[in-house]
Order: structure tokens, then sequence, then C-alpha cells
């Protein structure tokens, strides 16, 4: 199995509004649909709740790891956790990284997700794909977000 998803986008837009709508949590929040509590610091958790629909009320948690302004934002989540049974607490998280870089006319906006290798295998299967299909959504809705006027 593949351990990683890879996905990039172009988007018409200069760095410096595509690295606010990653790491201002109001506007994360807005293209991503989910009520974060407050402001990303590296290091910290963040939490809160989805309003993706069909997955309402949902928590939502990661650990942001690196914030480097207009350049790179990190964070680990555990990947496809929708079961509200289950305990996540000590399974492996992967690790989420956007990287930015400047290209006329805007900004290319480079995802990965890795660590699948490390999840669960009773759920390994699921969470990439969810999140392969998840990655190709968000990252519309990042566009149409940092592309509006």
């Amino acid at each position: 199995m593949i351990d990683d998803i890879r996905k990039s986008i172009e988007l018409n837009a200069p760095i410096s509004k595509v690295w606010k709508a990653l790491s201002d949590y109001l506007e994360f929040g807005e293209w991503f649909q989910v009520k974060i509590e407050g402001p990303f610091n590296p290091g910290k958790v963040s939490r809160g709740v989805l309003t993706y629909p069909g997955y309402e009320d949902y928590k939502w948690e990661i650990v942001v790891q690196r914030m480097e302004p207009e350049k790179f934002f990190s964070f680990t989540w555990h990947p496809y956790a929708i079961d509200k049974t289950r305990d996540y607490s000590k399974e492996a998280q992967t690790l989420i990284e956007f990287q930015l870089k400047e290209i006329p006319p805007g900004t290319l906006l480079q995802l990965k997700e890795s660590g699948f290798d490390q999840v669960p295998s009773d759920r390994r299967s699921e969470a990439f794909q969810m999140n392969q299909e998840g990655w190709s959504v968000q990252l519309e809705n990042i566009k149409r977000f940092v592309t509006k006027n």
C-alpha cells in the first residue's frame, strides 16, 4: 500500500492570501468547514467541530507542528477518525504538510499526508481512501476561498 497522499493545485492568488487561508484559524475553518476554538500555535493542540455537510458535530483535533510564514504549514491528526465510539488517542497520527511556492500568476500549493503505514490495519485502507478523496475536495474549497473577491 502507498503510505502517502500527494496533491497540488495552482491558485490564482498571492502567497500572502493563501498563507492566511491556511494559518488563520478563522479562515482555515471557513474553507475547511470546521469551527475551530482558537488560533494555531506550533506544538499546541487545536480543537473544533466539523461543519462539513454530513459530518456536523464531529470533533476535529490536530496538533500544529510547524508554521513558516508564506512557505510551510504542517499538523498531525488521526485520519478519518469519525467513529464516535472509538478511542483514537493511542493510535499514530498522520502528518499533513502544506508547501507554498510562488508561480505565475499566483501560488502553487502542494499537500502531502504521510504515515498511513502506522494507522491500525483495520482502518488503514478506508482512512487512506477517504482522505485521498477528501483532500481533492478541500483543495477545491481553498481555491474557491482564495480566488473569491
